[in-house]
C-alpha cells in the first residue's frame, strides 16, 4: 500500500503542478493560452432569444432548417466584426444569441434581423395608387414589376448573384457591384427599358426603408441605360458598402425570427460583477480553510490543501472545457468550495469515532473513508439529480444561462469534490501512517472530542 500511495501521491502532484500552468495566468494560462471564458453578465454585451415560425417548414425539414438559421445568424454577426458570437438552438424552435462587446441591443437586432434582401421600386404617379409600398422624401414608391415566365415579379436582390464586391471609380466614389442572374436579368431588361425612356428614378429598399446614402437622402438613381447583366449601387461609405456586400452574398435567413427576449449589460458592471464575485471566492476558500484547520487539526490542513487542489483543477477545467462562466456559474462555484468538504467532514467524524473505540491512525482513516462512502454518494447523487434538472429546465427558458451557469458549475465541482476528498485527502493521510506523527492521536482529534 506505502508504494501505491506514493504513485498516487505523484499523480496527484502532476495534477496540481498541470492545472495551475493551465490556469495562471487567469487571462491567458502558459498551457493552452486560453482565458476563462466570461458570460454575458461578466463581460458586458447583448443576450437575444429568437422564436422561429416553422409554421410552413415540413415537419422532416425542421431540425436542418434551425440548423441553417444558427449558421446564417454566425456567419452575420462574424461579418460586423462582433467577437466570439455564442448562438445555439434552444429547445426545438428557439434560438439563442449571445454578442459579447456590443452594449446597443436595437443595433444588434438590426444586424442579425436585416433582410438583405433589397427591393427596386418606381416612383407611383397616382397617390391613391394600392401597389404604394414606401413613402420618403422623394415621393410614393411602388415595387418595379416585369414579366417572368407569364407572371408579375418584384425585382430585388434574390435575382444577384452571389458574387457582389466593392469597387472605387475613377473619381473616388464608392459603388457596389453586382450581376442579375437568368431570371433578374429578363426582369430587369424589361423594367430599365420602360424608365429610361423618362429618365425616370429606381429606389432602393431594404425592409420598410429607403436605402440611405452618406448625404442623409435615400438612393433613387436615374435610369440612363438598359440593365440587363449587371449593376452598381453608389452613394454608400465604403464600410456601408462592404457590410451590404457581405450580407447580400450570405443570402437569407432561412426561416423568419422574431425577438422574444433581450437583456444587455454594460462592461463597466460585468467588470465590477467579476472583481465582486473574485473575492467573495477568496474570501469562502479562506474561511473553509481556517474552519477546517483549527476543528479538525491535522486531518483538517489535509483536507484544505485538497481543497486548494480542487479549486484549480475546476478553474483548469472551466478553461479546457470551456466553461461560459456566468455570475451565477461563479456562484455555482463558491457554493462547490463549502460543500467540497462535506465529504471530509463526514470521513472525520467517522475517524474520530473510530479513534474513539481504541483503533490505530492509520485503521481509523481506513474505516473512516469506507464508512463515510455510503453517505458520501447518497449525497451527491441528489446533487447530481437537483443540477440536471435545474440544467434541463434552464434549457428550455429565455434567460437560461442564469439557470444552467449555476447548474453546470455545481455539477462539476461536486463531481470533482468526490475525487478529491476521497483520493486526494486520503492519499495525503495515507503519508503519515507509520511515521512519528501518526503516533499523536492529538493531532487527529476534533477540538472539543474526548
Amino acid at each position: 500500500m506505502r508504494r501505491n500511495t506514493k504513485i498516487t501521491f505523484m499523480i496527484i502532484l502532476v495534477v496540481f503542478v498541470l492545472a495551475a500552468v493551465i490556469v495562471f495566468p487567469l487571462n491567458s494560462g502558459y498551457l493552452f493560452k486560453k482565458p476563462v471564458k466570461l458570460g454575458l453578465d461578466l463581460s458586458g454585451g447583448v443576450h437575444l432569444v429568437y422564436k422561429a415560425d416553422l409554421s410552413q417548414v415540413a415537419t422532416a425539414d425542421k431540425d436542418s432548417a434551425m440548423d441553417a438559421d444558427v449558421t446564417s445568424i454566425i456567419q452575420r454577426v462574424d461579418v460586423f466584426g462582433v467577437l466570439n458570437p455564442n448562438v445555439y438552438r434552444q429547445g426545438s424552435d428557439r434560438i439563442v444569441v449571445e454578442l459579447p462587446g456590443i452594449a446597443d441591443v436595437e443595433k444588434a437586432k438590426a444586424v442579425i434581423g436585416q433582410t438583405t434582401v433589397l427591393e427596386f421600386g418606381q416612383l407611383a404617379t397616382d397617390a391613391n395608387d394600392p401597389d404604394i409600398k414606401w413613402k420618403n422624401s422623394l415621393g410614393n414608391w411602388k415595387p418595379a414589376l416585369g414579366t417572368l415566365n407569364g407572371e408579375k415579379k418584384a425585382l430585388t436582390s434574390a435575382y444577384f448573384n452571389k458574387n457582389t464586391y466593392v469597387n472605387v471609380d475613377s473619381t473616388g466614389n464608392i459603388l457596389l457591384l453586382f450581376n442579375w442572374d437568368a431570371n433578374g436579368s429578363v426582369l430587369s431588361k424589361e423594367i430599365t427599358s420602360r424608365m429610361v425612356v423618362n429618365h425616370d428614378r429606381l429606389g432602393i429598399f431594404s425592409g420598410d426603408s429607403a436605402l440611405m446614402g452618406d448625404n442623409g437622402g435615400p438612393i433613387a438613381p436615374s435610369v440612363n441605360g438598359i440593365i440587363s447583366d449587371s449593376g452598381e449601387i453608389s452613394g454608400l461609405s465604403r464600410t456601408e458598402a462592404t457590410q451590404l456586400s457581405a450580407l447580400l452574398n450570405l443570402g437569407r435567413i432561412p426561416v423568419p425570427l422574431s425577438p422574444v427576449y433581450e437583456s444587455t449589460i454594460s462592461p463597466v458592471a460585468g467588470a465590477n460583477f467579476v472583481d465582486l464575485a473574485l473575492k467573495a471566492a477568496i474570501i469562502a476558500l479562506i474561511l473553509v480553510i481556517l474552519f477546517m484547520s483549527i476543528y479538525y487539526k491535522l486531518p483538517g490542513v489535509l483536507a484544505s490543501v485538497a481543497l486548494i487542489i480542487y479549486a484549480l483543477v475546476n478553474l483548469a477545467i472551466y478553461k479546457v472545457w470551456p466553461v461560459t462562466l456566468t455570475l451565477a456559474g461563479i456562484g455555482g462555484f463558491v457554493a462547490s468550495l463549502g460543500m467540497a468538504v462535506d465529504a471530509n467532514v463526514l470521513i472525520f467524524e467517522r475517524m474520530k469515532e473510530e479513534l474513539r473505540a481504541g483503533r490505530t491512525v492509520g485503521a481509523a482513516i481506513e474505516a473512516g473513508f469506507k464508512r463515510a462512502w455510503s453517505a458520501i454518494w447518497d449525497c451527491n447523487v441528489t446533487t447530481f439529480l437537483a443540477c440536471i434538472i435545474m440544467y434541463w429546465l434552464g434549457s428550455s427558458v429565455a434567460a437560461s444561462s442564469l439557470v444552467t451557469g449555476f447548474a453546470l458549475t455545481l455539477f462539476i465541482g461536486v463531481a470533482l469534490s468526490m475525487i478529491t476528498a476521497i483520493t486526494v485527502t486520503r492519499t495525503f493521510l495515507r503519508m503519515f501512517i507509520g511515521s512519528k506523527i501518526a503516533q499523536k492521536t492529538s493531532l487527529f482529534t476534533v477540538i472539543g472530542s474526548k
